[in-house]
Order: C-alpha cells, then sequence, then structure tokens
C-alpha cells in the first residue's frame, strides 16, 4: 500500500482523545483512522511520567504494526511525558498536544485564566515553559477524578457539576475571562463547565490546532491522502477488559463529537 493511502494512529489514556479525533476526521475527511484507548489503564494523569512514556511505547507498537503513517497523541499528559522521546524513536510523524494557555492568555479582555489539567501535565517541564511565556494571569488547577467520571459516561448532572464547582469556586471571586480545557477528556464536559461558570467565560481547547499541526506534517512529508470525496474510515482499539463495552462506548462518544454537542 503507497504510504499516503496507510492510516493515521490516535492514542489517549482512554476516550478523551476522541474529541481530537473528531476534529481531525473533519479537517481530513478523506484520511482514515485507528483509534486506540488505553482505557485499561486510564487515567494517565496520576501515574509517573515513566509509566506513562512506557504505556504510550507499548501503544505507539501497536499502532505502527498496523501500518500508520503518523501517530497523533490525543492527552495532554502522554505528550508531556513521552512526545519528546517517541519523536527522537520514530521515523514517522509524532503530532502531540499542550494545554490551550497560549491561545487563551492572548484572548481581548481582563481577568484570569483557569487552566484545568491533570496534576502531570500541570508539573512536567512542557508546561512549566508554557507558564514562564503566557502564564501571567493563569492559574493552574488539578482536577483529579474527572477523567474518570468521563471514563464512565458522566457528562452531565449533579455529580459532576459538584467536582467542578469545587475545582473552580475559589477562583470565581474574581473575573476570568478564559477557562483551559487542558485534557482531551474535559472537552466532554463543556456544558457542566458552562453550568458552573456561564455564558460570559470563553472555554479554551487546543483539538483545532492539533489537528492542523497535523494536516501540516502530513503535507510536509507528502503523506497527506488526496481528497477522493469518499469519507474516510476509523477503526477503534481498546486494552479495556470489557472490549466490546468499551468499543461501543468509543462509537457513541465519536457520535456526540461529531454532532458538535461537546461543543
Amino acid at each position: 500500500m503507497e504510504q499516503r493511502h496507510q492510516p493515521i494512529g490516535v492514542f489517549d489514556s482512554g476516550l478523551g482523545g476522541i474529541s481530537v479525533l473528531a476534529e481531525a476526521m473533519s479537517l481530513l475527511p478523506a484520511e482514515d483512522f485507528i483509534y486506540y484507548g488505553d482505557n485499561g489503564n486510564a487515567p494517565y494523569g496520576d501515574k509517573h511520567p515513566d509509566q506513562v512514556l512506557e504505556l504510550s511505547r507499548a501503544v505507539v507498537d501497536d499502532l505502527l504494526k498496523r501500518n500508520c503513517k503518523a501517530v497523533l497523541i490525543a492527552c495532554n499528559t502522554a505528550t508531556s511525558a513521552a512526545a519528546a522521546s517517541l519523536r527522537a524513536e520514530l521515523t514517522v510523524p509524532v503530532i502531540g498536544m499542550e494545554p490551550a494557555l497560549k491561545p487563551a492568555a492572548l484572548m481581548p479582555g481582563q481577568g484570569a485564566v483557569l487552566v484545568l489539567a491533570t496534576r502531570m501535565t500541570l508539573r512536567l517541564p512542557k508546561f512549566s515553559g508554557l507558564m514562564e511565556l503566557y502564564g501571567q494571569d493563569a492559574q493552574p488547577i488539578p482536577c483529579p477524578g474527572l477523567v474518570e467520571l468521563v471514563e464512565q459516561g458522566e457528562l452531565e448532572g449533579e455529580q459532576v457539576e459538584e467536582m467542578l464547582r469545587g475545582f473552580l469556586a475559589p477562583y470565581l471571586d474574581r473575573p476570568v475571562k478564559a477557562i483551559v480545557l487542558g485534557c482531551t477528556h474535559y472537552v466532554f464536559l463543556r456544558k457542566a463547565i458552562r453550568q458552573v461558570v456561564g455564558d460570559g467565560v470563553a472555554l479554551v481547547d487546543g483539538n483545532l490546532g492539533t489537528a492542523m499541526q497535523l494536516l501540516r506534517k502530513l503535507r510536509e512529508g507528502g503523506l497527506e491522502k488526496l481528497d477522493t470525496g469518499i469519507q474516510g474510515k476509523v477503526a477503534f482499539l481498546t486494552s479495556a477488559p470489557d472490549r466490546k463495552a468499551a468499543l461501543d462506548q468509543m462509537a457513541a462518544m465519536l457520535a456526540l463529537a461529531r454532532t458538535s454537542a461537546v461543543a
């Protein structure tokens, strides 16, 4: 098979990266994708960086055995812990993510920028570098437990909103101009976050920027599949013990993201 016709591998610790997959599919409709959710090892955000690196290597090895022409790490935590090493080890393009602090900080208006992310994302050097450049008005907020709610399919309701209020309430007594969704799982919580903060605060994620970077890397390498008007295919893989349930949940989450229900 000609390399440009090979699929693109996308992976995350679980379901969150499906929000990135949906953006990539919209931007690159002719491409085929293989999405790997490492649900059996989720969440990554509370693990040691070395463990996340080894888990990421194992997932990428599986994707490369399936002839993926590029790898998109649809996970801020895995990007922070593994992207540099994977790029040094592999010949295929490796595209990662970072919390969208820069675009949030550069938005017009006054007020704080709240950065919701996993503990690991917030404590690794990649985020520290972002804070040095764009963090003058930023407040990092670790959010343990949110990933698990999304993995359980809990996207709205009293339990979700109560947890979000616990994280956000201490910072809502002053002006807030933006909230950065620094974990791909949190994109599925937009409605619940809106219930807590209202409509006057921008919710910013890095999904579209990441998909655009994927497109740039494919074009640079002559790997972009030509658009023939035929919609590309998507295959799902999972490490979850209950494989069928996980795959059904992935398909449902993709349908949710593709209908803009998480926007």
